[in-house]
């Protein structure tokens, strides 16, 4: 399961070192993850088997109709990385794009428990300013949990 938040440096080519407990986990899952445009200018990833899963259950789960509207609009979007032997993962140009990357070509990756959600620094202080009021509201409730 992903936890956590770190802030990576992107290379010339786009591609990042997975922090280690990450790394960990996807090694044990096929080294690959599928990239989905997330709201609010994020991207979403998942591993392999991940993806897979969640194919199968859209297929269950859905009608005809709404499975060709989540294959047209959702799965034909997604792409393809792998990690490299040196820890380093790609992230396509076009889902950069989707990122609105700052000048400094740096991510805020998050650990969202089965998948990874990506950042750019400057979205993601504007995500959690605009939500403020919510986690303030939610806090007990977290608090809860633990």
């Amino acid at each position: 399961m992903f936890a956590g938040e770190h802030v990576c440096k992107l290379d010339e080519k786009g591609r990042f070192i997975l922090p280690q407990p990450m790394r960990e986990i996807l090694e044990n899952h096929g080294k690959r993850l599928v990239y989905l445009k997330g709201p609010e200018s994020c991207l979403w990833a998942y591993t392999h088997p991940e993806w897979t899963r969640i194919l199968e259950q859209s297929r269950a789960g859905l009608d005809e109709e709404e499975s060709r509207l989540f294959m047209h609009h959702i799965v034909s979007e997604m792409t393809m990385s792998d990690v490299d032997k040196g820890g380093r993962v790609l992230i396509p140009g076009k889902m950069r794009k989707h990122l609105n990357l700052d000048i400094d070509q740096e991510i805020v990756l998050l650990g969202l428990y089965q998948k990874l959600e990506m950042w750019s620094p400057s979205a993601w202080r504007h995500y959690l300013k605009v939500n403020e009021e919510k986690l303030e509201n939610a806090q007990p409730r977290f608090m809860e949990l633990l």
